[in-house]
């Protein structure tokens, strides 16, 4: 009862008027006896051309005395080329908007135009020559050719689709994908100059001009074993190898039948990492293809890119006709057969092209892979499992994962890989967000675990260079627990990175308030804090001596000595750290991956602008 109060309401409630369109307001120009139609010869069917549309009819332009002014019709001087628009999207006079959707297919009619209703309208948005006679009465003879609905592919009508058979599924061809397909050409008068024999299959490449501009941003639109037309007007009609344009032709119309086509990506967009699917596998892409933290079983066969294309390893004959299983998002194979795989559906087949910095060169070798080798790859998705859902979980449930992924996280976070760490702990504050305790003790485990969460998150920014996204999660620690010393001591080291020295500073001397055991490392970070802050201030008195030095009108040359790179202040440990090293990433003391990237000079010692100016004696300067 409620369900049909409900509908009826919903049927009673106003409805929102959609805005009039430009067209809807030039109808309202319309008064009576500036259109009318006599019909010359009746049409077939009982369908008319809507919104959408696309129309192809002959037009004859004549003066009341019978005068043609213009036509597309060869026996008026015309180039016997239809005249192609779209109902809703083309630019059209009014009475040709008001008067062709009265029209049957093959319907001849004439329309009796006043000159407000062709080109004689204000503002009319179709131009016409100067010597075109727009203020007189004129006579428009329409022969409807056709019209069908069509997917307009450019923005100015020069490629238009019309669909003859649906496709299969959702997925377009796109570059560099390989495609085949059945294509034959007329141009717009009817005459064939491409055909192809019964069986006959082109192959090519998108995005290498092997086909017209036109034809292959309209393939590009088309699903597999789709048929359609293309009409592609001559600003799309570049020459390729599949049809010679010695000759210009004002419009092509190309029906195509999309056999099949090969998914081809480019992973990096670079053209160095290059997936090929030659298989295709069960599902849709890419809904179906393995999600994070999937459990993947795999047959590959590793090959050496050179004149040999040695193979280095097959699961089917090295690992005993086992697949090789692992957990995607875990670092556990190298990282360029880990992006592809992940976009593979079960089943598939395909061949991975690989750089050496995506294989091995930061990835465990095998022996006989030579360093700096490029790789490639065939890859068999047998299948995989999909991460487990947390969905009706009890609470110790949902926290045991919970350590899992973040054990695997912290794993990940001490050989260095800090994009895929974050990515562990991402997870599970994601899943936190649908967490509710339900005491105070699950509470407080809660709240601990995802202050440690956030810890770790700040920990992988700021190795990743992302200072600011570091002070961010350590704000969320603060915000729960504002005497969270490792959080201080954490963002404090985030702020000296970015150097937003004072707030360092404040930060620091906040812990040893807080917790007197962490006075010394409060103290080292301090007098890291003062080494740094005088290093920048003496690149300032460098950078700038003599730039002051020169008499009002005078250009003096600033320094321009090289900035050294800065070795990024280490994270030392707290004295309670011993623990919570357990639950919290640890930091390697390697100094290489604690230097951070090189950033402008202005963004290291603007925060500390006042000071800097004041050691160089420039309190009070003036603009001479």
């Amino acid at each position: 009862m409620a369900a049909e109060e409900d509908a009826v309401a919903q049927e009673c409630a106003p409805q929102r008027k959609k805005a009039p369109s430009q067209d809807d307001k030039r109808r309202k120009k319309m008064v009576p006896g500036c259109l009318m139609k006599a019909l010359v010869r009746p049409g077939g069917g009982e369908a008319t051309p809507s919104e959408g549309d696309q129309v192809i009819y002959h037009c004859t332009v004549r003066m009341l005395d019978g005068v043609v002014v213009e036509s597309t019709r060869s026996e008026f001087g015309g180039n016997a080329i239809p005249i192609r628009h779209v109902l809703g999207k083309s630019k059209m006079i009014l009475g040709l908007l008001e008067g062709i959707p009265t029209m049957l297919k093959g319907e001849v009619a004439m329309f009796k135009m006043k000159p407000q209703v062709h080109y004689g309208e204000e503002d009319c948005p179709v131009p016409v020559s100067s010597i075109f006679p727009k203020d007189d009465e004129l006579h428009f003879e329409i022969e409807m050719i056709d019209f069908s609905k069509a997917k307009v592919v450019s923005d100015d009508f020069g490629v238009v689709k019309k669909v003859l058979d649906e496709g299969e599924g959702w997925e377009t061809p796109r570059e560099p994908y390989e495609v085949k397909a059945r294509i034959s050409a007329r141009t717009a008068e009817g005459k064939l100059i491409v055909s192809h024999s019964e069986g006959e299959i082109y192959c090519f490449t998108i995005g290498k001009s092997e086909v017209p501009k036109g034809l292959e941003m309209g393939i590009g639109t088309m699903t597999r074993r789709e048929k359609a037309v293309i009409y592609v007007t001559k600003q799309y009609l570049s020459d390729s190898p599949f049809i010679s344009l010695e000759h210009r032709f004002d419009e092509i119309h190309f029906e195509v039948e999309l056999v099949h086509f090969i998914q081809v990506r480019d992973m990096l967009g670079d053209g160095r990492l290059i997936k090929r699917r030659i298989r295709d596998g069960k599902g849709e892409f890419p809904m179906d293809c393995p999600l994070h933290d999937s459990q993947l079983q795999v047959h590959y066969k590793g090959m050496l890119l050179n004149e040999q294309n040695k193979v280095f390893y097959d699961t089917r004959i090295d690992n005993d006709g086992q697949p090789l299983k692992f957990s995607s998002g875990e670092g556990l194979v190298p990282e360029g057969f880990e992006m592809c795989v992940r976009l593979m559906l079960p089943g598939e087949v395909a061949l991975v092209t690989c750089p050496p910095d995506y294989a091995y060169d930061k990835f465990p070798r095998p022996a006989n892979v030579p360093e700096g080798a490029h790789i490639q790859w065939e890859i068999e998705l047998l299948g995989f499992e999909m991460p487990r859902d947390w969905t009706g979980l009890d609470f110790p449930s949902i926290m045991n994962e919970a350590g899992n992924i973040r054990n695997t996280g912290n794993r990940l976070f001490k050989e260095g890989k800090y994009e895929l760490a974050k990515a562990k702990y991402e997870k599970v504050l994601r899943e936190f967000n649908h967490l509710n305790p339900q005491d105070d003790e699950e509470g407080k485990e809660f709240s601990e675990t995802r202050n440690l969460l956030n810890l770790n998150m700040a920990a992988c920014y700021l190795k990743m260079g992302e200072t600011r996204k570091s002070i961010e999660s350590c704000n969320k620690v603060l915000d729960a627990n504002p005497a969270n010393v490792k959080a201080l001591y954490r963002r404090g080291m985030a702020y000296m990175s970015a150097g937003d020295f004072e707030e360092a500073r404040t930060d620091f001397k906040a812990m040893i308030k807080l917790d007197k055991s962490s006075e010394p490392d409060a103290k080292a970070a301090l007098l890291k804090l003062n080494q740094k802050e005088q290093e920048v201030e003496s690149k300032a008195r460098k950078q700038f001596r003599g730039l002051f030095d020169k008499k009002p009108g005078e250009i003096s040359d600033v320094g321009t000595d090289e900035r050294e790179e800065e070795p990024a202040a280490e994270d030392h440990k707290t004295r309670g750290q011993e623990q919570s090293d357990k639950d919290e990433a640890e930091e390697p003391e390697d100094p290489s991956n604690a230097r951070q990237q090189a950033t402008g000079l202005f963004s290291l010692f603007w925060p500390a602008g006042r000071r800097i100016f004041t050691a160089l004696g420039l309190e009070r300067c003036s603009i001479l």
